[in-house]
């Protein structure tokens, strides 16, 4: 995965920055996602080329973007934004470092710590993105070939 150079998703936070929490546990089970921190309404980008596969509203992850990798075996998952871009929809292709959302705290996020919830998974053959394994996001990142702008 880290041969795949992914964008750090928020603009402007370089990898020095971010820790992980893979581990965490939230509640009874693990985080399984690194949490990023940022104003509200930083530009959230894509990670690299690819389609959107749901815009989702959850009460864990309030406004939340699947996204497939261009292979169809990779899904990133935004959450915890304050709004999407206006004019994305499912099924759009987009490009590595294209907007595509805003940090925010909806979901359960605390209210005053605004941040975008990403998490990196590999789909099955089923390509079910709820059913996929968790990789953690910090150590692609970590490795110093992650690019932040």
């Amino acid at each position: 995965m880290r041969t795949r150079h992914l964008l750090i998703p928020v603009e402007g936070v370089p990898a020095d920055l971010l820790r992980g929490s893979f581990y965490e546990m939230r509640g009874s089970s693990a985080h399984k996602a690194t949490d990023i921190l940022a104003p509200r309404n930083t530009p959230v980008r894509a990670v690299e080329d690819g389609t959107i596969a749901k815009l989702f509203f959850s009460r864990f992850g309030g406004n939340t973007i699947y996204q497939t990798d261009p292979t169809g075996q990779y899904v990133y998952y935004y959450a915890h934004l304050e709004k999407y871009q206006p004019t994305l929809k499912e099924g759009d292709r987009v490009k590595r470092g294209q907007t595509i959302g805003f940090v925010g705290t909806s979901g359960n996020a605390p209210p005053n710590t605004p941040h975008l919830h990403f998490s990196i998974s590999v789909l099955t053959k089923q390509k079910k993105w709820w059913q996929a394994r968790a990789l953690d996001p910090y150590e692609v990142f970590k490795s110093d070939k992650a690019k932040s702008q």
